[in-house]
């Protein structure tokens, strides 16, 4: 679990740059939504195996919004986008197993990639 988060931490400092959400293309934009989706999933999962009291995912999700700085009709797709994968990942991986395991990794290299592709090369 600590290698996926790691992946996920990798990409979301390098979004640090200089765009802001509203200035970004559609197709950026629609990243940007799926990475807050990949974040709400990865904090459901590493609540179920680290601790409930564990927000790291969450804090990482203020930090893109920070970030980003969004309007707030943006603003509110991409915290909806959040709560849809953290609801997502509560009802699929209540507990912690080698499932949930599996699935964190394949969420830090889905944000990973889109990281890095929000990003440029």
């Amino acid at each position: 679990m600590r290698g996926a988060g790691v992946l996920i931490i990798i990409g979301l400092a390098a979004l640090a740059g200089p765009a802001a959400a509203q200035e970004r293309p559609p197709a950026d934009r629609q990243s940007l939504i799926e990475l807050a989706q990949v974040l709400g999933e990865s904090h459901a999962i590493r609540r179920a195996c680290v601790s409930e009291d564990n927000f790291d995912w969450y804090n990482r999700m203020e930090q893109l919004l920070a970030v980003e700085a969004p309007d707030q009709g943006f603003k509110t797709r991409l915290v909806l986008a959040f709560n849809t994968g953290y609801a997502a990942g509560k009802s699929g991986f209540a507990a912690c197993d080698q499932r949930s395991r599996a699935e964190a990794l394949r969420l830090a290299r889905r944000g990973q990639a889109l990281a890095k592709a929000l990003t440029g090369p």
